[in-house]
């Protein structure tokens, strides 16, 4: 769907590129490892969504067309996010500042789905069968939202929805704990580890990839996050370096840093933060993914007052978009 390129600084000065699309309720999608605004699940996810939204995908620091500034933090990621928003809902001080044009490659992405199981990208719970329901959504949202696709961003209320995905997730839950202008929160499969069949990752893990990646050794750094954090056979990944796009994946490497950041040591559940979100959130999980992020869902769930979980029948970690957006529609919609 055609759409606007923009961009906007963050509070640190930092410049976040960010693609627009659709008319409606402000959306922003913040993506997980080894991707950017051009990862095909997320243009696929905004596509989906921007009949019924304006959906704002941007470039996460050190990625795509954003720029990144140095010395790195959670809460500058936090920062970026809600200078997203801003721009979202039209806020002055951060409007978007110039057109920006496309470089990055979406190759990378066909091998690179943020993760084969560690990342990529109580509550009640529940099963769906997602891309089933899609028709009927499609007029149930025309509905919910008036009828009306001639909205503005500006016209939810100074107030976004934010989907995240994986460690993506663990973003727009932190920024969720403090910024009340996200409204409505969806998450997929956030990879905390809350049981013993999560991987095992050493306490600095952030710490020993920033030290690779320092030493200019990021094939490195891209082979042990993928091995240790997404569970990628080590075979698999030997592989992975004959190809052309393992040059992109190297190029993304000091963001895996920044990823084990967000998740803090360990990939531990903050569940007393979690507890502090006071808006409605959704928990997607795939029923086919590894059990550990099944379990891991239900804790985020738990741990956030009155957030609904749901399981989708037939898919992992690598999910459809055909079967995600539903849900994702859906949730946003309801009253």
């Amino acid at each position: 769907m055609p759409g606007s390129a923009g961009r906007v600084k963050s509070a640190d000065g930092t410049v976040l590129a960010f693609d627009r699309r659709g008319e409606g309720p402000a959306v922003v999608l913040v993506q997980g490892a080894f991707a950017d605004r051009r990862h095909p699940l997320m243009t696929a996810i905004a596509d989906g969504l921007a009949r019924w939204f304006t959906v704002y995908s941007y470039d996460r620091r050190g990625r795509g067309d954003s720029g990144d500034t140095a010395p790195y933090a959670v809460e500058r990621e936090i920062e970026d996010l809600a200078a997203v928003i801003d721009a979202a809902i039209g806020a002055p001080d951060r409007a978007p500042d110039g057109l920006a044009g496309h470089s990055t490659d979406s190759g990378l992405a066909a091998h690179f789905t943020d993760g084969a199981a560690g990342d990529s990208m109580g509550g009640s719970a529940g099963h769906s069968t997602g891309a089933a329901r899609g028709d009927s959504l499609g007029d149930a949202a025309g509905d919910s939202l008036g009828g009306s696709t001639g909205g503005s961003a500006s016209g939810a209320g100074g107030s976004v929805m934010v989907f995240g995905g994986s460690s993506g997730a663990a973003l727009a839950l932190e920024a969720a704990v403090v910024n009340p202008a996200i409204a409505k929160l969806a998450v997929w499969e956030p990879p905390y580890h809350v049981d013993d069949g999560a991987p095992a990752l050493p306490l600095d893990f952030a710490r020993r990839l920033d030290a690779l990646v320092g030493a200019g050794r990021r094939g490195e750094a891209v082979e042990r996050f993928m091995v240790e954090a997404a569970e990628v056979p080590p075979a698999d990944v030997a592989a992975m370096r004959s190809h052309a796009f393992w040059a992109q994946a190297e190029a993304m490497a000091r963001t895996l840093v920044y990823e084990a950041e967000v998740l803090g040591p360990g990939n531990a559940l903050p569940a007393a933060r979690l507890a502090g979100i006071r808006r409605p959130t959704l928990v997607l999980n795939g029923a086919l993914s590894p059990r550990w992020m099944a379990n891991a869902g239900a804790a985020v769930a738990g741990a956030i007052p009155g957030a609904v979980r749901r399981v989708l029948e037939g898919q992992a970690h690598n999910v459809a978009p055909e079967a995600l957006v539903p849900e994702v529609l859906e949730f946003f919609v309801a009253a």
